[in-house]
């Protein structure tokens, strides 16, 4: 009974956690030899979002999907795409919601627009009160 409490207790240590697995795509958790295109790899890996974990970036994601999307970012770079290209392809295939730095366009723009807007609104809201104080 100890031996099997132990066996147990060995596979239950070495496992990823619930819900959590390592992907099967080849590159996913290998670096490429050429440390430049590592370099530029990891860098775009940084900036990209996991679609399954929501808060952390595919570089730091141990969920399947992330590891897809590093083995499709590794096999792109080393093919000679640039990080840029990669980016737009996936954000052509997953939206704008796979980055962490979204372009601006028609569905983005308020993204931009309204934390200007905001600061316009409260700086003549505080304007409007600090002018009545003066008569």
């Amino acid at each position: 009974m100890p031996s099997m409490l132990l066996a147990a207790s060995i596979l239950a240590l070495g496992a990823p956690p619930a819900g959590q697995t390592t992907s099967s795509a080849p590159l996913a958790n290998v670096q490429l030899a050429d440390p430049a295109q590592e370099t530029r790899a990891q860098e775009l890996m940084e900036e990209l979002r996991c679609l399954t974990c929501q808060s952390q970036s595919i570089a730091d994601s141990n969920a399947p999907m992330a590891g897809d999307m590093r083995h499709q970012v590794r096999s792109r770079i080393a093919a000679g795409e640039s990080p840029e290209e990669v980016r737009a392809w996936l954000v052509e295939r997953y939206g704008d919601y796979v980055t962490y730095r979204p372009g601006f366009d028609w569905a983005t723009w308020p993204l931009f627009a309204l934390p200007i807007l905001f600061i316009f609104v409260a700086g003549a809201m505080l304007a409007r009160r600090l002018g009545g104080r003066g008569e």
